[in-house]
């Protein structure tokens, strides 16, 4: 006899109408399989028929043009499985990250610092050492922000995607300074040097002690072409030295090019993201409000009466949703050269922190419609993988009775019955703590298979870069980097001196230098935008030869130009921002051409002087057999804020 299984909708009782009204921003609410269909046979299968021809089809070995990262933070199974209960029910599905077809699980651990214990694993990590284990594919201490055990920066997804030439974004509804955002674009040794201000926690870190900064100024530095999230405090600090000292974060990135955004009206003006105009979107001081209101959990709160989850009132508007954040990014982003993004739901971990059951089931259903839009373009594209995962675990479990000695809350789902969730892992008032236990990843394109079993965190990292086809030697990548400027200028006249094919470094430094002199002028760092890093020079007043040698900050390549300052040179008049070599140029053209063509020296037959890495060493040791005078950096900055409303008073 076969028997036919049929699922009907069910009526929602009270309690589940007022979760559907809670849930008002959210995609329509699926209904939960009733207890009659799950009592059937069959009835409370997910997949009945056979899966072989289905998962084989979901197998595609790439290589992706795109990656999208997706991260809950302290999203562990019983964080999804809660969210799943709540609002779809037991038998229902999150339309976003249970959509994946292609599941695994990873092992988290982090590593102890110092001591006998040096190396070793600690099975109970924090957001700073998982985070950097996927961004560097390197296992760190708690607390390290993409640094190894003994403190040594270590290459980041995104900063490797970046020299690759893809586009590249970060997104957060945390502080943009936050361990997870922080690990693709900063090197510190503590999580809690955030910007300027936070001296103590910086230390060796901080600019004014030489270190790389704070994690602020790094992000500045980095240049992702879009970042997007809270934390706008730190960004409002005012640097402490190097050569913005003085200036708030946020005017120091309006001068370097950004596009810097504060609300949704600017957020949606903005039609690039790029090296020449990046995004830094910051829309909180602090970190996004919850989309739940707060619920606290105390001890034999789950015999009281269920709750409800109810709209957070001072939640951000639709437009700065993670979803929609998540959207424009894509769409900022998506280019023929490819893009890596990662976005992160972060306060799944902080309500989990504070016991709060309806603020992190709310947070896992806001990832979960940033999942659905990464899949929506992924199954459009056709190139792109997505992966669906965490950092660490976490406190909540999800309870059959009400614990006597531990924090509880009761909950109304959408099946009409009631789930208990206990936090037992700190004293009400207390943070509840990370676990250890590992964790679903889950994935969709090209190279998700990767994700399948049993992996570790770090895996992440060589599954994205594969995918990516990421070279990952940085330090080649600007090898064979050339320098042209002219050979001959004329007294105190400005003139360019540009550096390309740097695309392993974000910045140079600039020093003027000659034999004689009584010491060489520092010109300040430049950043290198797509591949190119130009440096306005005014030449000395005195005749004489002098030289202009720029290093690469991040891959440390060396290029020399000896520049000679002669009455009656003509050069060609400076450009006002770095301008690259066109590749498909005349290839007669002099190898030693300046960006825009001509001869350097107005036709006086010397024109400019190109040197590659390899070329360097004699150029400087012939240069420093001259004597010259010194010469001034001209700085060219540019301002462009895109903004609405009270844009000026707030920056």
């Amino acid at each position: 006899m076969t028997t036919s299984i049929r699922r009907r909708r069910a009526a929602l009782t009270t309690g589940a109408v007022a979760i559907a009204a809670s849930l008002a921003l959210a995609p329509t609410v699926a209904s939960a399989a009733t207890p009659a269909d799950v009592a059937q046979n069959g009835g409370a299968a997910r997949s009945i028929d056979d899966s072989t021809q289905v998962l084989l089809d979901s197998v595609d070995g790439g290589p992706a043009k795109n990656v999208i990262l997706l991260i809950g933070d302290g999203m562990g199974d019983s964080e999804i499985t809660s969210a799943r209960n709540y609002a779809y029910g037991a038998g229902g599905q999150l339309p976003g990250i249970d959509a994946l077809p292609l599941t695994g699980q990873y092992t988290t651990y982090s590593l102890y610092k110092d001591g006998p214990n040096k190396g070793k694993p600690d099975y109970v990590p924090d957001s700073a050492a998982t985070g950097s284990a996927w961004a560097t594919g390197t296992k760190t201490y708690d607390n390290a922000i993409s640094v190894d055990v003994d403190g040594v920066p270590q290459d980041t997804l995104l900063e490797i995607a970046k020299a690759n030439g893809k586009k590249t974004g970060n997104v957060s509804t945390a502080e943009l300074q936050d361990a997870t955002p922080a690990v693709q674009s900063a090197h510190v040794a503590a999580r809690s040097c955030y910007g300027p201000d936070t001296v103590t926690q910086c230390g060796a870190d901080a600019l004014d002690q030489g270190g790389l900064g704070s994690i602020s100024e790094q992000i500045i530095g980095t240049r992702a072409d879009l970042t997007l999230g809270g934390g706008a405090a730190s960004f409002e600090q005012t640097a402490r030295a190097g050569q913005w000292q003085g200036e708030s974060l946020f005017d120091q990135a309006a001068d370097r090019g950004y596009q810097v955004v504060r609300d949704a009206a600017g957020l949606d003006a903005l039609a690039s993201a790029d090296q020449s105009e990046p995004v830094l979107g910051t829309f909180t001081d602090g970190n996004f409000p919850t989309r739940f209101a707060a619920t606290t959990a105390t001890v034999g709160g789950a015999d009281l009466a269920p709750q409800t989850c109810q709209p957070n009132p001072d939640r951000l508007s639709t437009d700065l949703s993670l979803r929609s954040l998540t959207e424009k990014s894509i769409d900022l982003l998506d280019d023929d050269n490819g893009f890596f993004l990662q976005v992160e739901g972060a306060s799944i971990d902080k309500r989990d922190h504070s016991a709060d059951a309806c603020g992190q089931i709310g947070e896992v259903l806001d990832l979960d419609e940033a999942v659905q839009a990464a899949l929506d373009f992924a199954k459009a594209d056709g190139d792109t993988m997505v992966i669906v995962t965490a950092d660490h675990a976490h406190t909540s479990q999800i309870v059959d009775s009400t614990p006597p000695a531990t924090l509880s809350t009761a909950l109304t789902t959408v099946d009409g019955t009631t789930m208990k969730i206990a936090y037992g892992t700190a004293a009400a008032g207390g943070s509840q703590q990370h676990t250890g236990s590992q964790l679903r990843v889950a994935g969709y394109g090209p190279g998700a298979a990767n994700v399948v079993g049993l992996i570790d965190q770090t895996d992440n990292f060589f599954t994205i870069a594969n995918a990516l086809q990421l070279d990952r030697d940085l330090d080649g990548l600007s090898s064979d980097a050339t320098l042209s400027a002219p050979s001959e200028v004329a007294p105190e006249a400005e003139f360019d001196v540009t550096a390309s094919g740097l695309a392993g470094d974000r910045q140079v430094s600039a020093v003027l230098d000659a034999d004689g002199a009584a010491a060489a002028v520092d010109l300040g760092p430049v950043d290198v935008i797509d591949g190119v890093a130009t440096v306005t020079v005014q030449a000395p007043a005195e005749p004489g030869p002098f030289t202009v040698t720029l290093t690469g900050a991040q891959s440390g390549v060396e290029l020399v130009a000896p520049v000679s300052v002669v009455e009656g040179a003509v050069v060609p008049a400076p450009t006002t921002s770095p301008v690259p070599v066109d590749p498909s140029a005349d290839p007669t053209t002099p190898a030693g051409a300046l960006p825009g063509g001509g001869d350097a020296a107005g036709g006086t037959g010397s024109g400019p002087l190109a040197f590659t890495g390899s070329e360097a060493l004699p150029a400087l040791a012939l240069a420093l057999m001259l004597v010259a005078s010194g010469a001034v950096l001209v700085l060219r900055r540019r301002r462009r804020l895109v903004a609405t409303g009270e844009l000026g008073s707030q920056l």
